[in-house]
Order: C-alpha cells, then sequence, then structure tokens
C-alpha cells in the first residue's frame, strides 16, 4: 500500500513510523532484526530503508603505494525492504539516490522494486562524496532530486528510458522526497528551497518526509509557508532523539540546523551519554507530544540503527 493510501486510511490518526540503515557489509542481517522487532508492537504502516552511495578506499600495494578502489560499505536498501516486507508483512520505503547512479542503474532498481511489489520510494539527491567540496553527479545519473522523480513518474507511465512498453502492469510508485524546515544547506534562502520542492511536487512527488528539527516552531512555520506556495501534500515531520553528547556539534555541523537553548543547557549538564540519552527520550516526548496534538499524519523516527530510546518515546505515544 502507498505511503499516502495509509495516511488517508487513517482518517486523521497520527501514523508511527520510523528509519533504519542497512547493516554494513559482512554483518548479520539478525542485528537489524533486533532493532525493529522492538518496534512493531507500534504498529508502523511502513519503514523506510536507507541506502548509501560509493566511497573510495586505498589498498596497499607491495610497492609501497596506495590503489584507490571504489567500494559500497552497505548492502542495496532494495534486498533489505524485501527481507523486511517478506519477515513483517509491513510496506518499505528504499531510498533512491541521484549520488552514485546513472539514470541506468536507477531504472534496473526500479524495475527490482515493482517485481518486489514495493510500492513507494523515497527520492533523494543524496550527499557530496567525501573528497567532493560539492555534490556531483555520477556521469550518466541526475544532478537533482527533479529529474530523479520525473525518471519514477514517467516509469510509473510506461515510459522507460530507452522505450515506451504497453504493459498492463505498469509500476505505480508512491514518491516521497525530502523538505527542509531550516532550508537546504545548500540553498541560498527558505523561499528558493520551497520553489525546489514545489518543483519536485510538479514532477510527481506524492509527500514530503521532513529532516530532522527540534523546534517545533521550525516545522510549523515550514508548513504554513509550504501551503502559503500552493503545496498541498502530506508533510510529514521526520524526528531524531539526541543520543549523544557529541550530537550537539555534529548535528549542526552536519546538517545546518539549530538546537534550543534549553535543551543544549540540558545537554550540557550531563555527565555521561547514558544520561544524555534520558534527555534525548524526554525532549523527543515532548516534542512529539504537541506535533501529536495538532494531528500531524505521521511522526516519522531516525532510528540510526538503534530502537531502545524509539521505543521508550513510542510507549508514551501510541
Amino acid at each position: 500500500m502507498k505511503v499516502t493510501e495509509h495516511i488517508k486510511k487513517a482518517n486523521g490518526k497520527t501514523l508511527f513510523s520510523f528509519e533504519i540503515i542497512p547493516p554494513k557489509k559482512g554483518d548479520n542481517i539478525q542485528e537489524l532484526y533486533k532493532n525493529i522487532d522492538p518496534l512493531m508492537e507500534f504498529k508502523p504502516p511502513f519503514i523506510d530503508v536507507t541506502t548509501s552511495r560509493e566511497e573510495y578506499i586505498y589498498i596497499d600495494k607491495s610497492n609501497g603505494l596506495l590503489e584507490r578502489k571504489i567500494t559500497r560499505m552497505r548492502p542495496g536498501s532494495v534486498g533489505i525492504c524485501a527481507a523486511i516486507k517478506h519477515k513483517y508483512d509491513v510496506d518499505t520505503v528504499p531510498h533512491v539516490l541521484c549520488g552514485g547512479f546513472t539514470k541506468e542503474e536507477t531504472e534496473y532498481l526500479l524495475v527490482d522494486c515493482h517485481y518486489l511489489g514495493i510500492d513507494n520510494v523515497m527520492a533523494l539527491r543524496g550527499d557530496a562524496m567525501s573528497h567532493q567540496k560539492y555534490f556531483e553527479s555520477s556521469n550518466g545519473g541526475h544532478q537533482f532530486a527533479t529529474g530523479l522523480v520525473e525518471q519514477i513518474n514517467q516509469m510509473n507511465k510506461g515510459k522507460y528510458l530507452h522505450e515506451v512498453i504497453e504493459t498492463s502492469s505498469n509500476s505505480d510508485f508512491c514518491i516521497g522526497v525530502a523538505g527542509y524546515p531550516e532550508k537546504h544547506l545548500e540553498s541560498p534562502s527558505l523561499k528558493t528551497d520551497l520553489r525546489r520542492l514545489k518543483e519536485k511536487i510538479s514532477a510527481g512527488a506524492d509527500y514530503v518526509v521532513t529532516q530532522m528539527f527540534f523546534d517545533n516552531k521550525k516545522y510549523f512555520a515550514f508548513v504554513k509557508a509550504a501551503r502559503n506556495e500552493g503545496i498541498t501534500i502530506p508533510i510529514i515531520p521526520g524526528i531524531k532523539p539526541i543520543a549523544i553528547k557529541r550530537h550537539l556539534q555534529l548535528l549542526p555541523q552536519v546538517f545546518k540546523i539549530d538546537l534550543p537553548e534549553d535543551l543544549i543547557s540540558a545537554i550540557e549538564a550531563c555527565k555521561t551519554n547514558k544520561e544524555v540519552r534520558q534527555v534525548g527520550v524526554e525532549w523527543t516526548i515532548n516534542q512529539s507530544q504537541e506535533l501529536l496534538n495538532v494531528g500531524v499524519p505521521v511522526l516519522h523516527y531516525y532510528s540510526m540503527g538503534k530502537s531502545d530510546n524509539i521505543k521508550a518515546i513510542a510507549k508514551e505515544l501510541f
């Protein structure tokens, strides 16, 4: 079932969902299941599965030189989505990236999703590689998420990259895209960023999931501004509990977001990461409750591979 159909079927009730990271290459998928199992009691209608682009590794050669090789440290999201869908009978949302993929590779991935009965995809540009100052698309890939959304939407109509296929079983993907309450880090203004979001919607996007935020006023202002721009599709808040003290520096640095002073003070007063984790849980419960009270369509949590804090939060809300 599509994410938008789950929202419609809920008839105004706020749903619970979360995002997981695939295990690293060589790790056991059972570890992933151990983190999903405790959250299934809250009946998530869908689970997002992230993916990552290629990375460079350097291999020592016998002559003392280093050889640069391209590798992927985590398996593709499609296989993990299929495994989760089979084990838990829950809809999954694989993340599809511009970065690291050609348009042809994207088409193959989408064909696999269609064969597996996956109804939803999250279309994202992705990040620059570690050695790049700015994002660069792969040769033959999409530079912007709008082009990726358009490709998915065209495939839904039976229009593939090099041919039109007449079939009674076209894909019908529900397409999610990212939204940024505090604007994308590369955007010159929130107004500009909203125009880019509107372009993705015009290309075929069906719903929005926001980047993490810690002040609900940012989300409310973003939704209001989006509606004023004529954006009417569901805007799902993405929420991440603070878990370690280093997040005070790491999250603003990586995502260019602000943290409320009350939260900063509470974390700085903690002596251990265990205390920080508890502060994160309590803050997120209060944040989520306010969002729940105004009837957001879904509370979507970034689990980052751990579920104990998400379970503690969901237990108070669902």
